[in-house]
């Protein structure tokens, strides 16, 4: 089997324990995983607050810190396909999209490069003469980041690479569900040549690894992709250290058609929203929301090009759709579509045994129309489980795309641009997808509302969830100051 270990304080390390990761595909062991103890987690953040005071870092140039991430980019995209093999063997996810976005997450760490000194400060036009007052931009401090499994070198890109360009330093936990690509990208941070304790990559179980990390006196920010609930825990975790926190969370995302939309287009999206990575996306486009006048139409389209989706073995090139991550998942996602059965959805695909090993459940497809309170459509499943409702006019779409907790992302397929306009606006996610879905890029925001979490990933303002400003008040005056007891 092969093996993983912590990183910590510039050192690999074995943990005070370990335990075994199982491929989803085989239900085979395949790897040995370093398990972060208590002991473990208070080294690795003590190692993050000596560095962040250490002259190493923090009497480094942004520039110089923007230079570290460029080679970590570099060293990122040489290492591509050895990563993406590691996240497919853990993970499940294909050969196909696992080597493409781990090629593209690069990006992000060019991007933030280039960001690292243009986080400016700047000057204010006081209201009294003899002073001059300004604004610069500080790093946070240490920063406790908590990555899902599913696309964990995209979602933790979004956190380090932001970070390390405002100038704090990190521990990285990765999700004890598959955190081997994680671990094995912390020897790329060591290659790369970043001061020893500036970010440290560990993995371990909530009680001892995530509620110690969470609740540490010397963690000033906690970044943390995930579900609501454990999100709910770490916010309570945070009044321990009354740490800075910001989530992103998952979603229950509408994907809305209206009868003037490009069917076979709209069509291709909806299986990209639901039934790529297997339905394991906080994006997931899982409420198909479609105008009642086409909706045999659209439905008979998505059906056909569902049933031809190739299930097969991830590491195959030419295999669309694998398996899912845990034996939990699989039994949990299995029990709600039954009971939205037992509710009144109709079955249209899916929902059968693949009678093949692997964690796999097939692309599923219910019809809610009857039963829009089935509990597909209400909660977040986090698989391959496609709700159907029908509208009848622009304010009955708006009205189900917004009856959730959620507000992570939606989609809209129309042609007509003046529509298109108005739904956004009254839509309440943070991201809106137009004629298009799943598409990111470094550049842009990401986030959403409520359920959904709080804060920015991608673009400038992710970079600024890591800083703090400091107000400057300088006197200019060489005059006494006239009453000390007066509030200038």
């Amino acid at each position: 089997m092969e093996s993983f270990k912590l990183y910590i304080d510039g050192r690999f390390e074995a943990g005070s324990a370990c335990f075994t990761s199982l491929n989803p595909a085989t239900e085979q062991p395949w790897a040995e995983i370093a398990e972060a103890q208590a002991e473990d987690v208070n080294r690795a953040v003590a190692a993050a607050h000596r560095a962040f005071h250490d002259e190493r870092w923090r009497g480094l140039t942004a520039g110089a810190r923007g230079k570290l991430l460029l080679r970590l980019a570099d060293l990122l995209e040489q290492n591509a396909g050895e990563l993406a093999r590691l996240e497919t063997l853990d993970t499940g996810k294909i050969i196909r999209e696992t080597r493409a976005q781990v090629a593209y997450v690069a990006e992000y760490y060019r991007y933030y490069a280039g960001l690292a000194d243009k986080m400016e400060g700047r000057t204010l036009s006081i209201d009294k003469p003899d002073m001059e007052t300004w604004v610069t931009r500080e790093p946070v401090g240490v920063v406790a980041a908590i990555i899902p499994w599913n696309s964990q070198l995209f979602l933790s890109a979004v956190k380090i690479g932001p970070a390390i360009a405002a100038g704090c330093t990190l521990v990285v936990k990765a999700a004890e569900t598959a955190p081997a690509p994680l671990l094995a990208f912390a020897r790329l941070i060591d290659e790369a040549g970043f001061p020893p304790g500036v970010c440290n990559i560990i993995t371990g179980f909530a009680a001892t690894c995530g509620t110690v990390l969470t609740t540490h006196p010397l963690v000033d920010h906690i970044a943390f992709t995930g579900g609501p609930e454990t999100a709910k825990s770490i916010i309570r975790n945070s009044a321990e250290n009354l740490a800075r926190t910001s989530l992103e969370l998952g979603g229950k995302s509408p994907f809305i058609v209206f009868e003037d939309a490009d069917l076979a287009s709209a069509a291709n999206a909806q299986v990209a929203a639901i039934f790529s990575a297997s339905g394991q996306s906080c994006v997931a486009g899982s409420r198909l929301l479609v105008a009642e006048s086409i909706k045999d139409a659209f439905l008979e389209a998505l059906t056909q090009k569902v049933r031809n989706i190739v299930i097969g073995c991830p590491q195959q090139p030419e295999t669309q759709f694998g398996p899912l991550c845990t034996p939990q998942q699989k039994t949990r996602i299995h029990q709600r579509v039954t009971q939205s059965l037992e509710q009144g959805a109709r079955l249209v695909t899916g929902h059968y045994d693949l009678d093949r090993p692997g964690y796999y459940y097939p692309p599923t497809i219910l019809d809610c129309s009857a039963q829009p309170q089935a509990v597909c459509v209400t909660e977040e499943l986090f698989g391959p489980v496609l709700s159907v409702l029908t509208f009848r006019d622009e304010a009955e779409a708006v009205r189900l795309a917004n009856d959730t907790g959620y507000g992570l992302a939606a989609g809209v397929f129309t042609q007509n641009l003046t529509r298109a306009h108005r739904v956004t606006r009254r839509l309440r996610t943070g991201v809106v997808w137009l004629n298009t879905y799943r598409a990111v890029s470094p550049l842009a925001p990401f986030g959403g509302y409520g359920k959904s979490g709080f804060g920015r990933e991608g673009g400038m303002d992710a970079a600024l969830e890591y800083t703090t400003t400091k107000t400057v008040w300088l006197r200019t005056s060489d005059a006494p100051i006239d009453d000390p007891f007066v509030m200038r």
